[in-house]
């Protein structure tokens, strides 16, 4: 079996941006200019390869990410692009994990935008080198100047510009590569084909300029190069590359290129971009693995010699073909056939059929190498998050994590025939998206699923009604508070105790329980010396703390921001098991919980109002009126301001159509989860007598 590319020829990238920048427009260029379509697809006609989805085209949104391979000048892509919108962020979080490098969209208009912030912090996360490219060029307001400022102020980066455009808005008509100092023009309205000619003389000056900064910028990066600099000598363009590769794959820069993906212009440059600056899986860090007992840490570079490691990052329940597991090979290979082990859950799977995607059109191969991504068929207990590998050398990778929900809503069956439906319809949908829950309310019996916003939960319903035929009531948005602890409790003890002829039960737990800072979760720790509590006890206690801290005292919400730490205990020859201890950490959690002056957490998020100048002071008095704090205006173009605030979920509901009435239509926001916050006497009263 041997490997199409070499690994030095393989890029797994990821197209990101806000909503609306041209993510799916600019991947379709690449589908066609790589020959993997011969048409162009359209996001306003539906026929677009990676929205495949319905909701997606209805939309004209990105819901999931798409894995598409493709090739270009002999090097093989592996691209996904990703959600815009912040609903669907887990999507952006699992890709960013399992890929070497991205190409961050922005609008010419608007610059950064919120979710352009939040992506590129989650690609700082994961250590992902960027190149960015400056989309509709060709629009009204456009401004490469002022995006590339955006992204210095707004995201602390060091863009370099490796362009200049020709033309500006309507008259946008291609590029001045300041590399080979040459025009780059697009006569063709398909964009194929491209001329490569001298800079027209109205733009030397400045295209001389720009050069000198380019290079001044990549000398500072460069100690040898610098020093060539300041002596007056000529850097060559191979020096220039070499160096500026080495500082984006350090993530020390960013190369800034620009063009109008709708309009077929600058797309190819951005593909000899992806080859020249963006990293091989060579070039990044050995996978680092641990070993089941976590104790010991491997490191697995990126060699089909290797022994197996992979992670799944996505799983999708296919109409067609059933369940698909999306996976990353780090090391070794993944070949049809085998037998591989999940260590995450101790279970052997078999590797049914493996395919290679190319976003909702698929091609059976033989096997997967290291460095490469493709999907699986047929396997049975592996999720988002689990590694596969040998069975003979168990290792696991580091997980994904992914962010709480923080709104639900209570959904029930029409009839007693789509009872079953709706459970297997959720279960398959909680098993796709690790942000979506499904929970049963004790008090009430009613199922509540909950989701990172109302737009998810929308098409998630709308998947469920669709996809598996089952009709449904749908309840109003609630939001998803938490509960916590404002005082410490120390020492507090609980006896488990059961006798009713027999075999008994016996569990004593001695517990501190102390809040954290926000954000903190749910931490558990022992500190027991002198055996009062057998070791093999640690680990129910801890299940005990974990099952307690889903529903809190005050009105049922799960329990965060606390530490509870095992001090003492007692145990009992005969009677005690794992149950009974259990039980004693989960009544021990309650109790303590109650007398540390429990109170209500609120999810806080920040929202941007963008709207036309003449509405600000309707727009602050909105935002005050719903309990947001102002945290600043920006101008922006075309006389608009953006007004960024901090507001609690639990006002934004209906904010949507108030914004729309006030500013004739004309404003628009956006919003993101940002911390959980205390919420006032007043309104805990309120949600507690609600």
């Amino acid at each position: 079996m041997q490997r199409t590319f070499p690994l030095e020829r393989v890029r797994n990238i990821g197209i990101i941006a806000h909503i609306d920048a041209g993510k799916t427009t600019t991947t379709e260029r690449i589908l066609y200019y790589t020959g993997k379509t011969y048409r162009i697809g359209s996001v306003d006609d539906g026929t677009t390869v990676t929205d495949w989805m319905a909701q997606e085209r209805e939309r004209g949104i990105t819901i999931v990410s798409a894995a598409v391979t493709a090739e270009w000048k002999n090097y093989q892509f592996n691209i996904i692009d990703t959600p815009g919108h912040i609903d669907f962020t887990a999507e952006v979080q699992r890709s960013l994990r399992v890929l070497d490098g991205g190409v961050v969209v922005f609008d010419a208009v608007q610059g950064v935008e919120p979710q352009s912030e939040t992506v590129w912090r989650q690609a700082d996360r994961y250590f992902v080198p960027r190149i960015c490219f400056i989309n509709k060029m060709d629009r009204l307001g456009a401004s490469f100047e002022r995006s590339i400022q955006s992204i210095v102020d707004r995201l602390g980066a060091n863009p370099i510009a490796m362009q200049l455009p020709i033309g500006a808005e309507a008259n946008f008509t291609g590029v001045v590569d300041l590399l080979e100092m040459k025009a780059i023009l697009w006569d063709d309205p398909d964009g194929r084909e491209y001329s490569v000619t001298e800079i027209p003389e109205d733009l030397k000056d400045a295209a001389e300029f720009a050069r000198m900064q380019m290079v001044e910028k990549t000398a500072e990066l460069d100690d040898d190069l610098i020093e060539k600099f300041l002596e007056g000598h000529v850097i060559s363009n191979e020096e220039i590359k070499t160096s500026l590769r080495k500082a984006v794959l350090e993530n020390r820069a960013t190369l800034v290129f620009c063009g109008s993906s709708l309009k077929n212009k600058g797309v190819q440059p951005i593909l000899d971009a992806v080859i020249d600056y963006l990293p091989s899986p060579l070039d990044i860090p050995a996978v680092k693995a641990t070993s089941l007992d976590g104790e010991e840490i491997i490191q697995l570079p990126t060699s089909d010699s290797e022994y197996l490691s992979a992670l799944v990052f996505k799983i999708v329940s296919d109409p067609y073909v059933g369940r698909l597991a999306y996976f990353r090979v780090y090391s070794g290979k993944m070949i049809a056939g085998d037998s591989v082990l999940n260590p995450t859950k101790y279970k052997k799977e078999r590797v049914g059929r493996l395919i290679r995607m190319y976003a909702d059109r698929r091609e059976d191969v033989e096997f997967i190498p290291s460095g490469d991504i493709g999907a699986i068929l047929g396997l049975k207990f592996t999720f988002t998050g689990d590694t596969l590998c040998n069975p003979g050398k168990p290792l696991v990778l580091e997980t994904i994590s992914f962010p709480e929900p923080v709104i639900s809503i209570a959904i029930e069956p029409k009839t007693t025939a789509d009872q079953d439906k709706m459970s297997e319809a959720l279960r398959r949908l909680s098993e796709e998206d690790p942000t979506f829950r499904v929970h049963t309310d004790e008090s009430t019996g009613q199922t509540i699923i909950s989701g990172m916003g109302e737009l998810h939960l929308d098409v998630l319903v709308d998947r469920m009604m669709r996809e598996f035929n089952v009709k449904a009531n749908v309840g109003r948005p609630r939001v998803s508070y938490r509960e916590t602890i404002q005082n410490p409790v120390m020492g507090l003890s609980y006896k488990y105790v059961k006798q009713s002829g027999g075999h008994g039960q016996y569990g004593h737990v001695v517990i501190n329980m102390e809040p954290l800072e926000r954000g903190g979760g749910v931490v558990f720790e022992q500190k027991i010396t002198g055996g009062t509590v057998p070791k093999e006890y640690f680990k129910a206690i801890e299940n005990g703390v974990n099952e307690a801290s889903q529903s809190g005292i005050l009105a049922g919400y799960p329990v965060t921001d606390v530490k509870v730490t095992l001090v003492d205990g007692s145990y009992h020859e005969v009677d005690s098991s794992e149950m009974a201890f259990k039980m004693a950490s989960v009544f021990a959690f309650k109790e303590a919980f109650q007398k540390g002056k429990p109170t209500l957490l609120e999810p806080i998020m920040k929202v941007e109002v963008v709207i036309p100048e003449e509405y600000l002071g309707d727009i602050l008095g909105q935002v005050n009126a719903r309990r947001g704090e102002i945290q600043g205006t920006d101008m922006r173009p075309g006389n608009s301001q953006a007004v960024r605030a901090l507001v609690p979920l639990a006002e934004m509901f209906g904010y949507a159509t108030e914004l729309r009435s006030a500013t004739q239509g004309r404003g628009v926001f956006s919003m993101e989860f940002h911390h959980y916050a205390p919420v006032s006497e007043t309104v805990a009263h309120r949600i507690l007598n609600y």
